[in-house]
């Protein structure tokens, strides 16, 4: 049975461009395992067999080399690395490059991840926005490093993962009061709760990104027992990968 995939509408007419995110597959791969699914992060529980097994898995049904990623170990601030090769780059939270083969990778279990391309340029970026990353300004932070590299030129399109939702996503007042007013819901619930997707779309439109360029996923990985969620899942958890490649045209 092939793997449950999204790949982003967002990007389906830039032929350069291919991007997926992954769901938890629980009912396909590793159903008796301590942590059930096509679990893709290191630094869960996971026995790392299992998580190099899913890995070929998934590299295997899309005809990817795994040897091209750029895997970012993150760390939940605002550091942003332009990368020219593929590895690994430790405490950082997001990853540019320009380099044609090379794929960047963000791992999430409720944090969003933000997946930005501008096609004319040939430039991708992928970046972890969990609250801590989002209150630092990681997406505006690595938007004006993009349009750094591309001389102001081109346009962007984002892709916004399915991660926690407002109605879940309740926070004490330390993490409220990071955030503007207007995404914060201090009415309907005892506690604050951040509506972390609206407040990434303002930061993306802030720095000059056409809301028609951005598909934001419905999706609260909270809610939905088809993604992994740390929030309801705790050390079970495991994490779904957003992967973004530059192809040769």
């Amino acid at each position: 049975m092939p793997l449950k995939l999204i790949k982003p509408e967002i990007f389906s007419d830039s032929k350069n461009i291919k991007a997926v995110f992954t769901t938890a597959n629980k009912k396909i791969l590793n159903a008796n395992s301590l942590i059930p699914g096509l679990n893709l992060g290191n630094n869960t529980g996971a026995e790392p067999h299992m998580i190099d097994q899913n890995i070929d898995r998934l590299f295997g049904e899309l005809g990817w080399n795994r040897s091209d990623v750029a895997s970012a170990i993150q760390v939940h601030h605002n550091s942003v690395v332009i990368v020219d090769e593929p590895g690994i780059y430790p405490n950082c939270d997001g990853l540019i490059t320009n380099k044609k083969g090379i794929i960047l990778s963000i791992q999430v279990a409720d944090c969003a991840a933000v997946l930005v391309a501008n096609p004319a340029k040939q430039s991708i970026g992928a970046f972890h926005a969990g609250w801590k990353g989002a209150a630092k300004g990681i997406v505006t932070k690595g938007l004006k490093l993009m349009k750094k590299i591309d001389n102001n030129e081109g346009y962007y399109k984002v892709f916004l993962s399915p991660c926690i939702s407002l109605q879940n996503f309740e926070v004490g007042e330390e993490v409220a009061e990071k955030f503007p007013e207007n995404v914060v819901d201090r009415q309907s619930f005892s506690k604050p709760h951040v509506d972390l997707k609206s407040f990434l779309v303002t930061e993306l439109e802030k720095v000059g990104v056409e809301k028609t360029n951005i598909q934001v996923s419905g999706v609260c990985t909270f809610e939905n027992s088809e993604f992994y969620s740390f929030r309801r899942e705790r050390e079970k958890a495991g994490r779904m990968l957003a992967l973004i490649k530059l192809n040769q045209l």
